[in-house]
């Protein structure tokens, strides 16, 4: 099922534990062992240093990571050169570190708070955008669906949904290939 996108994205979205990161780094392995992982998550508790441990150990080890959450126009550039595709995981934690980082205080938000948020994961977006177009290799990037339930009761978890959702319409636009994953079932819808 190699994908045959050359400075393309190819975007893999699913809900939690839907077998979005398993699919995406099959599709990596495609391409060989010169892959560029970059990982997005920062280890803030055990819960996400245990999550961390459990994607270093999947993965193979001869691939090169590259922690960052940010700015991957600059980061990027010089770390994929030598590579045969890039795998991102993941979209939606990139977004809440972004988030986190504009806005300390959810609670004490105010509109314009919610725009500088969204303007500044536009921002990362578009860099990712263009450092991916201009790469000449694939990246895959996972990311979650996250507005397909329950509207959240508070409004820092409904200002995340919504901008994770456009978020990944934004990404799904530029992209093109799409698999969205469900029960760990890749089915491609683009």
């Amino acid at each position: 099922m190699k994908s045959e996108v050359m400075g393309e994205i190819v975007l893999v979205t699913g809900g939690a534990r839907s077998g979005k990161s398993t699919f995406a780094e099959k599709l990596a392995k495609e391409y060989g062992s010169e892959v560029l992982y970059v990982a997005t998550a920062i280890p803030l508790d055990d819960e996400m240093r245990l999550r961390i441990k459990k994607h270093r150990e999947q993965r193979p080890a001869n691939w090169e990571t590259v922690e960052t959450y940010k700015d991957m126009d600059i980061l990027l550039e010089e770390k994929y050169r030598n590579k045969k595709a890039v795998l991102l995981d993941c979209i939606t934690v990139m977004i809440a570190n972004i988030m986190f980082e504009v806005c300390h205080d959810f609670d004490k938000m105010v509109q314009e708070d919610m725009a500088i948020i969204e303007e500044a994961v536009n921002l990362q977006m578009d860099k990712l955008i263009v450092v991916a177009r201009s790469s000449g290799i694939p990246f895959i990037l996972v990311t979650n669906e996250t507005g397909m339930g329950i509207v959240p009761e508070n409004k820092s978890a409904r200002l995340f949904r919504d901008i994770q959702g456009r978020a990944n319409q934004k990404l799904a636009a530029a992209a093109k290939e799409v698999f969205l994953c469900v029960s760990g079932i890749p089915v491609k819808i683009k």
